[in-house]
């Protein structure tokens, strides 16, 4: 068997599908982006989701209906049933990210084609030993009544050539896949493979070590045949169709071609680890500790870059507190183990990007920005890394154990992720207090939430009438009012639901918000408040269901409102086409919002954008309106195409073969999208930035305003400066007279502090004028009104020079509405060599007061909370001096 690349390994996969007329569709990304129950795209399936839930017939592309697809999807599992992340370079094939490759039939083949064209795939155009190959069945379940699958069993025995005696049965545990606590599911089965030497395998089959954990024997791909549907009392139903699912780990099946023991020896992994000993000066298999660590590096960077250049950025909330955790455990490992104390992991993925953009563009065409979020989180936490570690070895040295309090302090000072400080502590044979840690933590939402179950009642559970049959059609990019009929009504929640044969309304998606206006007929008018997608056409919520909705109707969309979100969307074109031009080609759209009144815009970026960046941007957006630039709509465009003429595309959006491209000047900006917009720019009227800010790590947010918004603001800033010139006098240059009053209310207020001083003084000669006499000493005491801290030290310097000898001067304020105490403690140096220390003195007299202090010996302050025991402090200094003089 030849050597084959990974490259070649994937490349062999799709193309033996798409012979088998299955459709090659792209990877989803690991960031979800319309499934709020899972955290990552944990299997290959995720995408499939409302074809499984029976939402959508099959996939669409080309103009075909297709029942068959193949793909290589990226995942992530690092939470909940899936989480992998201890064993990850511990072992020789757990990852945070792995490729699935896999094959699907929806409703079309079934077993018999996807258990033979497994073996073929598999023995017959890879070469792989039958004789090193089990398969796992389904044995049956009684609690649910489901009998052995024989039918699995009879068909790898008639259309593949392995030996019965190894196919094995297996429990609904191994053997009965469920997308859910409800929803379908159905038996599957497993092909494992034996790497053990001959000399082994002789010893000891290798049916006696499937599904025993043992990396040797391992399973390679996963047959799933979906023929139930689980319901809510746990009973099963058949489906009316039956579908294929299967998956195959692509390291996996890379090492098992390659001729590996390990996932890391195959050339997925071997680029990044020689990096990383290249970087590190050291030789990979040299020493168990330093490969753990590469290995760790090697397959976190592959998590994290995805991650990133699929919307994720390092936070301290869900995806991103996901992420966070891992890059903060592979910079723990090179830090530890491999000497590096400087950001790193930034270098490695320009590496990825370089090995993987052929098939994952999204790596190479977004590197400058992944490497930034990665150097700025890794800054970050070097930053304390060395001090959070050298703080827990303290904290483990005596107790032999780690207090939940102590992990939170490491987790809230030191950023160290709860799983971290585990790891650590359990190198060093310690355990840790989770329990009161959780508690400690409980405020915070829970970070990483369990993925990879769907609720199969995620479909809408409102009860649709339906009135006749037809496909809804979006009418609005050409039209604002439309005559049409009623496909469907439902009611729910106090409102009305109905979709239209034809329908003006724009739906709510991209960030756009839906349109408003009217569905009427005769003196019948229904409001229409939101307008959303569905698989069945736009769902219009509206204020009441129609008495007869028979007959035809008149759906409006309001004019002003659609004119006022087609001047803001266009805005944001021609603002994120200046980013751009102005910040750079790293910057890319990261979320967005498109009202009446104000946009939104996300992207990529590192740094605040400066006051000069924001003018420069907001000024060319107004050259590029005044321009007054004609839109160029352009319908069902070639995706290759677009992507040749530039059009900017979001990584992590799936689009069709045909695309909609939406240009404002071929040389200035082109890009996809679904929106309404202005027929030429001028109507924007003009654009006005409101503020900027961070939204996470790397990821910066502008919000602004254009239209009749932008007119309002410009008033509303008019009528500020008219109130401030009216206020300053009526001044022509309202600046000068705000910086005259500045000036003159500094003045002011050094002259107030001049006053204070003075009085304060004449406060603290009235003291000095009346002391205590203490065994040969001076002792003065008294309180000074109004005086803070400061006046109260420079008090104490000013007594010094008044009374150089034999003296101790003790003086306090309080602030009662504030409930605030400070104390001042002057010691002549004479006193200081007999004994008597101001830093020992207002230590005890802080205590008295609620608070404690500190100081050199001749002079000390302290705080504290009671103002009501200021005299009793006072009054116990004459004890003090009797108790501690030499």
């Amino acid at each position: 068997m030849s050597f084959k690349t990974s490259e070649q390994i994937r490349a062999e996969f799709l193309e033996f599908f798409k012979k088998k007329d299955h459709l090659i569709v792209e990877s989803a990304p690991v960031v979800p982006l319309n499934d709020p129950s899972l955290l990552f795209t944990n299997a290959g399936m995720n995408q499939f989701k409302p074809i499984f839930l029976g939402d959508e017939e099959g996939l669409k592309e080309s103009g075909k209906l297709w029942k068959r697809a193949a793909d290589t999807q990226k995942c992530i599992r690092v939470s909940g049933k899936h989480n992998d992340l201890e064993e990850v370079g511990h072992d020789t094939y757990h990852h945070t990210l792995f490729e699935m490759l896999g094959n699907w039939s929806f409703g079309d083949y079934f077993k018999e084609e996807a258990i033979e064209w497994a073996w073929e795939l598999l023995v017959d155009e890879w070469g792989l030993d039958p004789d090193r190959l089990y398969v796992t069945v389904f044995e049956g379940d009684d609690q649910d009544g489901l009998p052995v699958d024989n039918e699995s069993i009879e068909l790898w025995k008639s259309k593949t050539g392995i030996s019965p005696d190894h196919i094995l049965k297996f429990n609904k545990k191994d053997n009965f896949w469920e997308m859910g606590d409800t929803g379908p599911c159905g038996p599957c089965s497993e092909v494992h493979v034996d790497l053990r030497t001959d000399e082994e395998r002789k010893k000891k089959p290798g049916s006696e070590l499937v599904n025993m954990d043992d990396p040797r024997v391992m399973e390679i791909w996963n047959l799933v045949f979906i023929q139930f549907n689980r319901q809510s009392d746990g009973s099963l139903e058949k489906l009316p169709a039956q579908h294929v699912d299967t998956g195959m780990g692509f390291e996996r099946i890379c090492a098992v071609l390659q001729g590996k023991t390990s996932n890391y020896d195959t050339d997925v992994f071997q680029p990044v680890i020689r990096s990383i000993a290249k970087m590190a000066g050291v030789k990979y298999g040299d020493d168990e500790e330093k490969d753990i660590a590469m290995r760790v590096i090697a397959d976190h960077i592959r998590a994290v870059s995805f991650a990133i250049a699929d919307g994720a950025s390092p936070s301290n909330e869900g995806q991103g507190y996901v992420i966070r955790r891992i890059l903060r455990r592979a910079i723990r490992y090179g830090w530890d183990r491999l000497g590096f104390k400087e950001p790193f992991m930034f270098k490695l993925s320009a590496v990825l990007a370089e090995q993987m953009g052929a098939t994952f563009r999204e790596l190479p065409a977004q590197i400058e920005y992944i490497q930034n979020v990665i150097r700025s989180e890794e800054k970050s936490f070097i930053k304390t890394l060395g001090q959070g570690i050298e703080l827990f070895n303290e904290m483990i040295e005596e107790s032999g154990s780690l207090s939940g309090d102590d992990a939170f302090k490491l987790h809230d000072t030191f950023g160290f992720p709860i799983d971290l400080t585990s790891l650590m502590a359990r190198e060093k044979g310690v355990e840790v207090d989770s329990e009161r840690f959780d508690e400690l933590m409980k405020e915070q939402k829970e970070r990483a939430r369990a993925a990879g179950k769907f609720a199969a009642s995620e479909k809408s559970d409102l009860d649709w009438k339906v009135l006749k049959d037809g496909e809804s059609r979006f009418v609005g990019y050409d039209h604002l009012k439309t005559e049409t009929g009623i496909l469907a009504v439902a009611a729910g929640d106090g409102k009305g639901y109905i979709i239209l044969e034809s329908t003006p309304f724009y739906a709510e998606a991209g960030g756009q918000v839906a349109d408003l206006g009217t569905i009427s007929s005769g003196k019948e008018i229904l409001k229409v408040t939101n307008v959303r997608k569905s698989a069945q056409g736009s769902v219009h919520t509206v204020n009441r269901l129609p008495k007869d909705p028979s007959g035809r109707w008149t759906a409006a969309v309001d004019k002003a409102h659609r004119s006022e979100v087609e001047k803001h969307h266009t805005a944001t074109h021609l603002m994120h086409a200046a980013l751009r031009d102005i910040l750079g080609d790293h910057v890319a759209q990261k979320g967005s919002l498109v009202a009446p009144d104000r946009l939104r815009f996300d992207f990529s970026h590192f740094e605040a954008v400066t006051d000069n960046e924001l003018n420069r941007i907001e000024e060319q957006v107004n050259r590029k309106i005044r321009e007054n630039i004609p839109l160029l709509e352009e319908r069902n465009i070639p995706i290759d195409d677009a992507r040749e003429r530039g059009a900017m595309m979001l990584f992590g959006e799936k689009y069709g073969d045909f695309v909609r491209v939406i240009t404002f000047d071929p040389d200035y900006s082109v890009e996809l999208c679904g929106g309404t917009h202005v027929n030429a720019t001028g109507e924007i009227g003009y654009f006005r930035f409101v503020n900027e800010t961070s939204v996470a790590a790397g990821i910066r947010r502008v919000e602004a305003v254009a239209g009749m918004a932008a007119d309002l603001e410009l008033r509303s800033e008019k009528e500020q400066i008219s109130k401030l010139r009216s206020l300053l006098g009526n001044q022509k240059e309202p600046v000068n007279g705000v910086e005259e009053l500045i000036a003159n209310n500094r003045e002011l207020e050094k002259e107030l502090d001049r006053l204070k001083q003075k009085q304060a003084g004449g406060a603290l000669d009235s003291v000095l004028s009346s002391g205590t006499e203490v065994d040969g000493i001076s002792l003065y005491r008294g309180e000074i009104a109004g005086a803070d801290m400061d006046a109260l030290k420079q008090l104490g310097y000013d007594a010094l020079q008044k009374k150089a000898k034999s003296t101790v001067v003790v003086l306090a304020a309080k602030d009662t509405d504030e409930g605030k105490v400070y104390l001042m403690a002057a010691i002549t140096d004479d006193l200081v060599k007999r004994g008597l220390k101001a830093g020992a003195l207002v230590s005890v007299l802080g205590k008295i007061v609620g608070g404690g202090g500190g100081g050199q010996p001749t002079l000390a302050t302290a705080g504290g909370r009671f103002p009501e025991k200021v005299d009793e402090a006072l009054e116990s200094v004459e004890g003090w001096v009797r108790e501690n003089l030499g």
